[in-house]
């Protein structure tokens, strides 16, 4: 995104969607096309976030990136200073401090690439993703395939009966639906 002077001003990006739907997949490949172009990149996690690595940014295809698993979002703000290219994944698990973090990076300059869940397992909209979503530059929905009726899916359907907002899983855990399916499910789980 240039202004009229050809000077690079900031943006964000959102990446959202549900589970299985490619996501970090995407944040990936955007990470590593701002490193081909010898971008500066500093890359973020929430720190609760170990399900496939401590230490790496992991897609559900095994596809990886190093990063940095952060406690806050002013972690961030303190490591991603002075870089071309931030990318935070799983963006829903940080609290609402995350949105002034990166509102300030990109008002800074900085070129914010956002992955994260847009609803939590109920269909409602996850933590800061609503937010996060409406003050950016560009937001990709990306879709899984509905597991029970090949559908489009883009809701995350959990599979235990654990009542906690966050719940770290795979495909133990949750599957993709379409609205259709969802809805059936969530009638069915309230039974």
């Amino acid at each position: 995104m240039f202004s009229e002077n050809n000077k690079k001003t900031g943006c964000i990006e959102v990446i959202c969607g549900s589970m299985f739907s490619g996501k970090t997949e995407e944040l990936i490949r955007r990470l590593r096309r701002a490193r081909f172009a010898n971008q500066q990149i500093a890359i973020f996690k929430p720190q609760i976030d170990t399900r496939y690595s401590e230490v790496d940014v992991v897609s559900h295809d095994a596809n990886s990136i190093k990063a940095v698993p952060v406690k806050t979002p002013s972690q961030i703000l303190e490591s991603g200073q002075g870089v071309k290219v931030v990318g935070i994944d799983e963006a829903q698990f940080f609290d609402n401090s995350i949105i002034e973090v990166v509102r300030y990076l990109a008002d800074h300059g900085t070129r914010v690439i956002i992955a994260g869940l847009d609803m939590d397992y109920l269909g409602k909209p996850f933590g800061p993703m609503p937010e996060l979503m409406a003050m950016a530059e560009d937001v990709q929905k990306v879709h899984a395939i509905c597991v029970k009726c090949g559908n489009l899916a883009n809701y995350s359907h959990r599979l235990s009966k654990s009542r906690k907002l966050v719940l770290l899983g795979e495909t133990d855990s949750y599957e993709p639906l379409c609205r259709e399916c969802f809805n059936k499910a969530l009638a069915s789980d309230k039974d």
